[in-house]
């Protein structure tokens, strides 16, 4: 069974469903309201628990009726909560999100998950030390990202980092990745290039290896023995919500990295293309067996 660490953001998901997205100033009628537990940190630590991994979580919540009930969820999906720190002073991270024609726009407010320290992340130390895996992504603080970055790399254990929400990295952190896994966006945004550019040039001028998504494309990969980027595509669904399919793939990807980097990423692909036939973020992620059979099912994909 893999071991793997997710440092990283838990937010309850305010989901709002509409026939189109409202311009500026317009009021638009819904169709339906929810609720659903989210955050990229605990969505990629849920993909990775359905998928058979032991999961470890390092975040924190507020000690409210949101951060309860993402208490008890996470819990029941069997992961490991003992450095999920519960504040008395700051609320649960809630992230508004909009869906409209099979596409999402969300605004997230951190709250409590602004509080994740670099202390937090030593504390965390045996548990990243026996770990196959490490994933974080950019929506708690950034010394704690480099906190982890740095850990891991000390104890020799692969780092994952999701570059999401983009925003510019200093190179020296990117050299201590052991695979970044942005889309074509996030990648021209770390790497402070222009957003027109190549994305096949853009994986060439990064640092460390890279796997980009490409929503239904599929996905393109780099690691340190190939100078050029390869492919894996996409796998065609009927497309109902594409909110989470990114956190889907990253803890596909951690999970299945044992069996190299081709397999994990065609495994990650197929994991994040069942994730969009159904609503939520975590609502969709598949379990080890439904992935199995997807898989079967398509096998000269």
């Amino acid at each position: 069974m893999p071991r793997i660490v997710v440092v990283g953001s838990i937010n309850m998901d305010l989901v709002t469903l509409a026939p189109r997205f409202p311009g500026p100033g317009e009021t638009l009628l819904g169709s339906r309201f929810l609720t659903a537990h989210g955050g990229k940190g605990a969505n990629q630590a849920v993909a990775a628990a359905r998928l058979g991994a032991e999961v470890t979580m390092v975040g924190a919540l507020g000690r409210d009726a949101f951060g309860d009930q993402m208490h008890a969820g996470l819990a029941h999906e069997g992961i490991d909560l003992s450095h999920v720190a519960r504040l008395d002073d700051e609320g649960s991270g809630t992230a508004s999100i909009t869906v409209a024609a099979g596409e999402n726009q969300i605004i997230v407010v951190p709250a409590a998950n602004a509080c994740v320290t670099p202390a937090q992340v030593e504390d965390a130390r045996e548990a990243i030390a026996q770990a196959d895996a490490v994933l974080v992504q950019l929506e708690i603080p950034l010394d704690a990202v480099e906190a982890t970055l740095r850990l891991a790399r000390r104890l020799e254990v692969p780092v994952i980092l999701n570059p999401a929400p983009a925003q510019r990295l200093p190179g020296d952190w990117l050299k201590l990745v052991s695979y970044l896994t942005p889309n074509q966006h996030e990648l021209a945004t770390v790497l402070d290039q222009g957003a027109h550019a190549d994305f096949r040039e853009l994986m060439r001028r990064a640092p460390c290896p890279v796997v980009l998504t490409r929503g239904g494309e599929g996905a393109w990969y780099r690691d340190s023995a190939r100078s050029e980027p390869m492919h894996q595509s996409g796998f065609a669904v009927d497309v109902v919500d594409t909110t989470g399919a990114g956190d889907t793939f990253n803890g596909a990807l951690a999970v299945f990295l044992r069996q190299g980097l081709p397999q994990a990423v065609r495994k990650a692909c197929a994991a994040a293309a069942l994730s969009v036939t159904r609503l939520g973020a975590q609502g969709g992620m598949p379990r080890q067996s439904e992935l199995d059979a997807f898989i079967a099912g398509r096998s000269g994909t």
